[in-house]
């Protein structure tokens, strides 16, 4: 396996034929063999700056990517180099050296631009390899092609768009100073090498608008390229012997520079990550060699936007995709802030304007050079549609909510109307009193929005002939029990009249009885009076006789005592011895 075994030099992967990218199909037949994860590393920079030298260290050789001598760019497209991972077991370290940018006998920006772009989008490290130091030209640079590729990832991978975070997708940045000549110091303290690119890339926080276009750039990187590394390289030699770097020794190169080669390819071999598609897709031969196919055949379509003037390129690009970001800002402060229907006009455009202005806002941080505000009065454009429709939307919503409620709240009495409920004299009474409980109940209800009246009037007048009916038969049942009720009142005076003579009748037989009564309790008191009486002679006769009894005994104690005095008083007066007394 190609992946298992190390290719012995380097090919062309890709190429510029007449303006045109041709893709090399031996490199991608080597490609669809391996089978392993890859790890690819690719370096971008202006021509003659050392990139070659820099891979070929990476390979672990001195020749291999043409190191050129002259003023004029040596390695044209990309060309790859495929061998074992000197760290990673099971994995192939891919790595592609690119075309020098700026070589001015060329005089190509869209090559330029094509090759940095696929770059970026290829490789899962991405080593930007600059001059001397951080400038703001390079900055900008990297943050145009780097928009650029972001734009053509998303039209050649439609179905990732907007579905991952471009940081999931975009390579780990390793920018390589070569010939670095400041000293690593901020306000007389010493600083690393990555801190000098942090700080390099640190958007200012003044919120001043002038540095807008300054913090832009920065602030792309950020989100881009989360992770980064920075390598500052000494000169390697004197430069008479730059011509034939690949031809010297160690000990022919300057001690520093050969140790900052050393730790640049370690950190490459420890950190280099592999190559993931977002959804976290791990690529291998094949995968890599779809990628370079895909985006070759998007640039040649001409998906790739024109480069003759970055600035106005790069600014469509920003402005469209700030005016898109505000937008979809303004989309979900809406969605998470109003709930439709809102009661007035007032709260909605209330709503709308805090959305707007914050809609604004957004657009006003991302976007870039809007100068003649076209984009900005796009925005505004949209967001005036956005709230007519809003409103629209407000309007039906509260026609259709209310509709519903209506149709919940008076459904039962229309059933009743069906049932016959109100089919009785008073019933349109009735119906009118229940159908007015029902409105309050409607208007007690939150929320109907601007259309609760117009739509609930609408409601009642499309049933005005259910009430016009509940009110005819109320008026035919009504003149029926008026004239059954008139022969029921006649019918009850009838009836009355006979009670009264039946009451009449029965008063009599109750008088008739109650003289009876009293008659028969005259006589009952009279044989009382009588027997009374009776009695009481009865006890006089005896208490009468008993009297007479009592004076008779007392008379004959009376007389049996005068006796015995009488004998008493005779023997008194008799001798005692006169024999011829007995008693």
């Amino acid at each position: 396996m190609v992946s298992e075994t190390q290719m012995p030099d380097p090919m062309s992967l890709i190429e510029n034929i007449e303006g045109k990218l041709l893709v090399n199909q031996e490199a991608l037949k080597i490609l669809s063999t391996i089978t392993q994860p890859v790890d690819v590393v690719a370096i971008v920079g202006l021509y003659r700056t050392g990139k070659s030298y820099l891979m070929n260290k990476l390979a672990g050789k001195d020749k291999g990517f043409s190191v050129g001598s002259t003023v004029r760019s040596h390695t044209k497209g990309i060309w790859m180099w495929c061998m074992p991972h000197p760290n990673k077991p099971n994995h192939t370290l891919v790595l592609l050296d690119t075309e020098g940018l700026g070589d001015v006998e060329k005089g190509d920006k869209e090559n330029d631009t094509q090759i940095f772009a696929l770059a970026i989008l290829l490789s899962s490290t991405f080593v930007y390899n600059t001059m001397n130091k951080i400038d703001q030209r390079s900055i900008d640079l990297l943050h145009y092609v780097t928009e650029l590729s972001d734009l053509l990832r998303t039209v050649s991978s439609p179905e990732h768009d907007k579905v991952e975070d471009a940081t999931s997708f975009y390579p780990d940045l390793v920018w390589t100073l070569r010939d670095f000549f400041l000293n690593l110091e901020v306000d007389g303290k010493p600083i690393t090498a990555d801190e000098y690119l942090k700080n390099s890339v640190m958007p200012k926080e003044d919120m001043d608008q002038r540095l807008h276009n300054f913090n832009l750039p920065r602030l792309c990187i950020q989100k881009f390229f989360p992770n980064k590394k920075c390598f500052i390289f000494d000169s390697p030699s004197h430069r008479k012997n730059l011509s034939r770097l690949e031809t010297l020794h160690n000990n022919d190169l300057n001690p520093e520079f050969v140790q900052q080669i050393t730790d640049f390819c370690s950190y490459i071999f420890c950190n280099s990550k592999t190559k993931t598609l977002p959804k976290g897709i791990i690529v291998n031969g094949p995968d890599l060699e779809k990628l370079v196919l895909t985006y070759v055949d998007a640039i040649n379509h001409g998906d790739l936007p024109c480069t003759e003037n970055s600035v106005l390129v790069l600014a469509q690009i920003k402005n469209t995709e700030a005016v898109q970001k505000a937008i979809a800002h303004y989309d979900h402060q809406m969605k998470e802030k109003v709930q439709l229907p809102t009661e007035t006009l007032e709260e909605l455009l209330d709503l709308h304007r805090v959305s707007e202005r914050e809609a604004t806002e957004v657009f006003m941080k991302i976007s870039f050079r809007d100068e003649d505000q076209t984009y900005q009065k796009e925005l505004e454009m949209l967001l005036e549609a956005k709230q007519n429709d809003f409103c629209k939307q407000n309007l039906k919503a509260s026609r259709d909510h209310c509709s519903a409620l209506l149709q919940k709240i008076f459904d039962p009495l229309e059933d009743d109307v069906k049932q016959g409920i109100y089919a009785k004299p008073g019933g349109h009474k009735l119906f009118i009193q229940k159908r007015e409980e029902l409105k309050a109940k409607y208007y007690q209800e939150p929320k109907k929005g601007m259309k609760a009246e117009e739509t609930l009037q609408e409601y009642l007048q499309s049933k005005e002939s259910m009430s016009n009916a509940v009110l005819q038969t109320d008026l035919t049942l009504t003149a029926k029990e008026k004239e059954m009720e008139a022969e029921h009142q006649r019918a009850l005076a009838a009836q009355a009249e006979a009670q009264r003579l039946q009451e009449i009748q029965r008063q009599n037989q109750l008088m008739m009885e109650e003289r009876e009564r009293r008659h028969l309790e005259q006589v009952r008191q009279m044989e009382i009076e009588r027997q009374r009486q009776i009695a009481e002679a009865n006890r006089a006769m005896e208490r009468r006789l008993q009297q007479e009894a009592e004076a008779h005994q007392r008379r004959i104690e009376e007389e049996m005592r005068k006796l015995v005095q009488t004998r008493q008083q005779l023997q008194a007066n008799i001798p005692s011895n006169d024999p011829c007394i007995i008693l």
